[in-house]
């Protein structure tokens, strides 16, 4: 159990959160949600003992293991993957090492074995043995290949490394396991593979994640960072999401409501408190009137960025064809392998596949950056595209202009500074903000103003390779709205269930010989996958 007695954190002069009293059990898997910058990575900092609080205290029970999320994708380079992996219990780690160093010494003494048999006991206590066993299911289950546990982390790439890293904050039954976005740069089989893990899991879990479905799937209560405050509830996020917009609604309600009477009474008080006649009812309402209040609404820190994709132009007949498209990479390695699919004027397509090379590649050559080895591509003559890249590095990277001229060059009407000021406040840019330099913004303020740039262009087809990574629960939500709402052709891969269950009518599945395509939503194409894979067994 962990015992949040009144905690507070300030960061330079910014009161992050105030007076948090919490209580989290085992056998409960807790959400962390708020907007960027609300506190929710500085509050696991603190719960695992990185950061001290302005205020307050952490209890935590006496033998509890606590495993954590590690973030720095560096920190283990000198180690094999098992190593790594066996890190997340250092008790384990620390016996087997000392273990190594006693059995390797040439003067082994009577002494050296009893402590070797002390090491063996708590080893086999701690399952040491079937350390490797464990080690080598949780990379599998995230996706990585058996052959790589006894690889140095230093070979792997950065994907590989996050899911090692994960592997290790699963590893060896942890009482409390803190987990920090941990669906990031994991394929859509590695989350469900996460999902069913943390159902199956009795200790106590605290994870921030930006992934609705995710939440949904592992949560049995909700704790929200907002108003500088820090609340929980019970349920997963679609049950919090849902009773907070009714509290807001029923809140404006009972206001309007109030003002409603406020203004009757002032109506009545004005005309007849000079009447003698009428004089005691003027009054009786001036003391009711007193005590009527308008609840003021707490400011929240959530803000949803206006997403909106509006086609200059209707679609023809003919929209895209792809007829036996080839690619390898630089290796000669091959990504695609006779893609072949034809679009119609109503499609929405999401993209998925285990290798997101591929599927880069694909939206690569759709966007027309490259050129495929072999096989044709067609755009219809009605159509006009634009292109969100999974890598934006290049619109940014070395660049000296501010938000404001660089959201300029892509107008084609309108280009004052007023127009573009309220353009860029739709996207949360306020203020003085337009005129901070583009390659030192965040990563969530470059989609944004990849977003603001594709919105200006008035394309019929909006083609998206990860649109959600950087973004903020609030502006995933923005995103799904908008292709939900879009009435044109949208081709897009992404990470998020949510936005590929409600905006897909089409599931394109990239594999080793090709292409799987089917009409419908997401989750129908899981059902008949899965049936599918059954049958063949």
């Amino acid at each position: 159990m962990i015992q949040v007695n009144d905690l507070s954190m300030q960061f330079g002069g910014q009161l992050l959160f105030k007076d948090a009293e919490l209580k989290f059990t085992g056998g409960n898997c807790y959400g962390i949600i708020g907007a960027n910058g609300a506190g929710k990575s500085t509050f696991l900092r603190i719960l695992c003992g990185e950061l001290e609080p302005t205020k307050g205290e952490i209890v935590i029970d006496k033998g509890t293991r606590m495993s954590v999320l590690r973030q720095d994708h560096f920190a283990f380079d000198e180690y094999t993957v098992l190593d790594t992996v066996i890190m997340g219990n250092k008790r384990l780690y620390d016996i087997m090492q000392e273990k190594d160093a006693l059995y390797a010494k040439e003067d082994f003494s009577d002494e050296d074995g009893e402590k070797a048999a002390e090491l063996e006991a708590e080893f086999a206590e701690l399952n040491g043995w079937e350390a490797e066993s464990e080690a080598s299911k949780l990379i599998q289950g995230l996706g990585l290949d058996e052959s790589l546990l006894y690889t140095s982390m230093s070979e792997l790439d950065g994907n590989q490394k996050v899911k090692v890293l994960l592997a290790q904050a699963l590893f060896g039954n942890p009482d409390i396991i803190l987990l920090d976005e941990p669906t990031n740069h994991l394929d859509i089989y590695a989350i469900r593979w996460l999902e069913d893990f943390l159902a199956e899991y009795f200790g106590t879990v605290l994870v921030v994640s930006h992934d609705r479905h995710f939440l949904n799937n592992v949560c049995t209560h909700i704790v929200d960072f907002d108003y500088g405050k820090v609340k929980m509830y019970v349920g997963n996020y679609e049950f919090w999401y849902e009773s907070s917009q009714l509290m807001q609604r029923l809140i404006k309600q009972q206001n309007k409501k109030t003002e409603e009477k406020i203004k009757e009474l002032q109506e009545f008080i004005s005309r007849f408190s000079a009447n003698k006649s009428k004089s005691k009812q003027a009054t009786s309402r001036r003391k009711l009137l007193d005590k009527l209040t308008v609840e003021e609404m707490p400011a929240s820190s959530r803000k949803y960025p206006y997403i909106g994709f509006t086609p200059d132009r209707e679609l023809g007949k003919d929209i895209l064809k792809l007829d036996s498209i080839c690619k390898a990479d630089e290796n000669g390695e091959p990504l695609l392998k006779n893609v072949s699919f034809t679009l119609g004027r109503t499609d929405k397509v999401a993209v998925i596949g285990k290798s997101e090379q591929a599927i880069t590649a694909l939206f690569k050559i759709l966007a027309e950056e490259i050129e495929p080895d072999s096989g044709t591509m067609k755009w219809g003559v009605s159509t006009s595209r634009s292109y969100f890249p999974k890598d934006n590095s290049s619109y940014f990277d070395g660049c000296d202009m501010t938000i404001v001229d660089w959201i300029r060059q892509y107008t084609t009407g309108e280009n004052t500074d007023t127009f573009l000021r309220g353009f860029l406040g739709k996207m949360l840019f306020s203020g003085d903000d337009i005129y901070k330099q583009v390659d030192v913004l965040s990563g969530g303020e470059k989609v944004r103003c990849m977003f603001s740039r594709m919105m200006l262009f008035g394309s019929n087809v909006i083609l998206l390779d990860q649109p959600t990574n950087h973004l903020d629960l609030e502006s995933i939500t923005a995103v799904n709205n908008a292709l939900t709402d879009f009435k044109g052709v949208v081709i897009f891969t992404t990470h998020d269930h949510e936005i590929m269950q409600t905006a897909a009518n089409r599931i394109i599945e990239i594999t080793e010989d090709g292409c799987i395509d089917k009409v419908g939503t997401y989750e129908e194409y899981l059902d008949w996958k899965h049936a599918r894979e059954e049958a063949v067994e």
